[in-house]
C-alpha cells in the first residue's frame, strides 16, 4: 500500500499535490454527507490498552507505540473503527442508528515497510442489522468511485462467516490457521493441496477448503458453483445473506462493478459478515476495504451492529494521477505588489483591501528581489506613477476602485 513514511518529502506533500488532495477530500465530505453521515474525529493518540486487550483486531506488534511524560504507553492511531466503537459503546446500545464519515491519519509498523502514515476516509452505520443497509454502504462506495472518474472497476464481496465455518470443525491450531488463510487469500492451490492432505480433516471438509479460492466471479456463476460446498446450516445462513444483498445492489442498477469472492478474507478479524474490498484496473491494491462487525461493541459489554468502510486517500490519489483522471491544480494568478517607501502605508491598505477582496496578495519593497509566475499580475504603487501590469499590458490607475474595475475586466471577483 502506497502510504507515506513519517517525515518524507514525497510530491503528493507539495503545495499542489496538497491542493489535489484537499479537493479529493473535499468531495469525499460532501458525498457522505448526502448519505445522512456527520463527521467526527478520534484522538490520535490512544491507551495501549485499548488496543492490547481486544481480540480479532490491530496486530500488537504493528503498532506504532509511544510512552508519554507519566511512562504510560500509548498508540498512534492504528484504526479508526475501534475508537469509533467504543465510544459509541461507553453511551450504551443507541436508541437509533448512528451514521459517521471521519478523514484521519492511522499509523502502522511493520518489519518490511518500517513506520507508515497513511490517510483514511471512511464511514461507519452502527445500531441496525440490515441487508438493506449492508447494500447502501456499498452503494456509497462505489457512488464515491463512479465519482472520481472511474469507470472500470469492481466490488469483490465475500463473507466473513464462510472462513470461521470451514475451520470450526477442523480443530487447527493458530499456526496452521494463519497458513490457511494465506493460502486462500493468494489462491495458492498448488500449495493448498499438500498442506491439506497434510492434516486430519474429513474428504469433505478437505475439498470445501480446496473449492473456496476459487468460488470466484458474478454472483451468478458463483450460486451455481457452491451449491454442493455447503457443508453445514451456517454456510447456508451466509449464502442466503450474500444473495439478498446483491438482490438489493441489482436494484441500485451497478450489477456490472459486483463479483463474488468467497474466498476474501479480512486481516481484521472483528468482521462477523459481509466483508468487501475494492479495485480499479490496472491498479493491483484494494482502494477500499469495509464490512460489518456486528461482534466487536460485545467487547466493551453491548450489542452494536455496525457496518462500514475505509478508502485510502493517498493510494486513491496517486491512481488518479497514474490514470490522468485527476486534473493539474488550476494556476490562479497572484497580485505581486512593489511600493516605494514613501508608498508603504497606501501599500499596506490596498493589499489589505484586495485580500478582503478575495484576491491572492504577496506585497514587497521595491528593492526586494521578487520571483513571479507569467500568469501573476504585478502591482506598482510609486510617487510618479501607479501601475498594474498583466500579460496583455501595463496600465495606470489612481485609486483603489480604478484598480479593482482594472482587475475585473482581467477577470477578478
Amino acid at each position: 500500500m502506497p502510504s507515506y513514511q513519517i517525515g518524507s518529502a514525497k510530491a503528493e506533500y507539495n503545495a499542489d499535490g496538497f491542493k489535489r488532495r484537499e479537493t479529493l477530500i473535499t468531495q469525499f465530505k460532501n458525498r457522505f454527507s448526502t448519505y445522512g453521515y456527520e463527521q467526527i474525529r478520534t484522538s490520535t493518540f490512544e491507551s495501549y490498552d485499548l488496543y492490547s486487550k481486544l481480540t480479532g483486531t490491530v496486530n500488537k506488534d504493528d503498532m506504532v507505540k509511544v510512552i508519554d511524560s507519566s511512562g504510560k504507553v500509548l498508540v498512534m492511531r492504528p484504526d479508526v473503527t475501534i475508537p469509533i466503537t467504543r465510544m459509541v459503546a461507553e453511551g450504551g446500545m443507541p436508541e437509533e442508528e448512528l451514521r459517521y464519515f471521519y478523514i484521519q491519519d492511522v499509523f502502522r509498523s511493520t518489519a518490511s515497510t518500517g513506520t507508515k502514515e497513511s490517510t483514511q476516509a471512511g464511514v461507519e452505520c452502527l445500531g441496525n442489522n440490515r441487508p438493506e443497509t449492508d447494500a447502501e454502504v456499498i452503494m456509497l462506495a462505489i457512488h464515491n468511485l463512479k465519482e472520481l472518474g472511474f469507470s472500470n472497476f469492481k466490488i469483490e464481496i465475500g463473507h466473513a462467516g464462510f472462513f470461521k465455518s470451514l475451520i470450526a470443525p477442523a480443530g487447527l491450531n493458530p499456526s496452521e490457521i494463519e497458513q490457511l488463510q494465506s493460502l486462500i487469500q493468494s489462491k495458492n492451490i498448488v500449495e493448498m493441496v499438500p498442506f491439506l492432505e497434510q492434516l486430519s480433516l474429513t474428504e469433505d471438509l478437505r475439498e470445501a477448503m480446496q473449492a473456496i479460492p476459487m468460488l470466484y466471479g458474478t454472483p451468478r456463476e458463483v450460486m451455481q458453483q457452491i451449491s454442493d460446498k455447503l457443508l453445514n446450516e451456517e454456510m447456508h445462513k451466509n449464502l442466503n445473506n450474500l444473495s439478498e444483498i446483491v438482490d438489493i445492489l441489482e436494484d441500485y442498477e451497478v450489477g456490472e462493478h459486483i463479483v463474488l469472492n468467497l474466498g476474501l478474507i479480512n486481516n481484521m478479524n472483528y468482521y462477523s459478515d459481509i466483508i468487501f474490498q475494492g479495485f480499479v484496473e490496472q491498479v493491483g491494491h484494494p482502494l477500499l476495504m469495509g464490512g460489518r462487525y456486528n461482534h466487536l461493541g460485545d467487547q466493551y459489554g453491548v450489542d452494536l451492529p455496525a457496518i462500514g468502510f475505509a478508502m485510502e486517500v493517498d493510494l486513491l490519489q496517486e491512481a488518479l494521477v497514474q490514470k490522468g483522471q485527476i486534473s493539474e491544480v488550476t494556476m490562479v494568478p497572484q497580485l505581486i505588489m512593489t511600493y516605494e517607501k514613501s508608498k508603504q502605508k497606501e501599500a499596506f491598505q490596498t493589499a489589505q483591501f484586495l485580500r478582503e477582496d478575495g484576491f491572492t496578495v504577496r506585497i514587497f519593497p521595491e528593492s526586494s528581489a521578487v520571483t513571479q509566475k507569467p500568469i501573476d499580475i504585478k502591482i506598482t504603487l510609486s510617487e510618479s506613477v501607479n501601475t498594474i501590469t498583466t500579460e496583455e499590458d501595463t496600465q495606470t490607475f489612481r485609486n483603489y476602485q480604478a484598480l479593482l474595475d482594472i482587475l475585473k475586466q482581467n477577470g477578478g471577483k
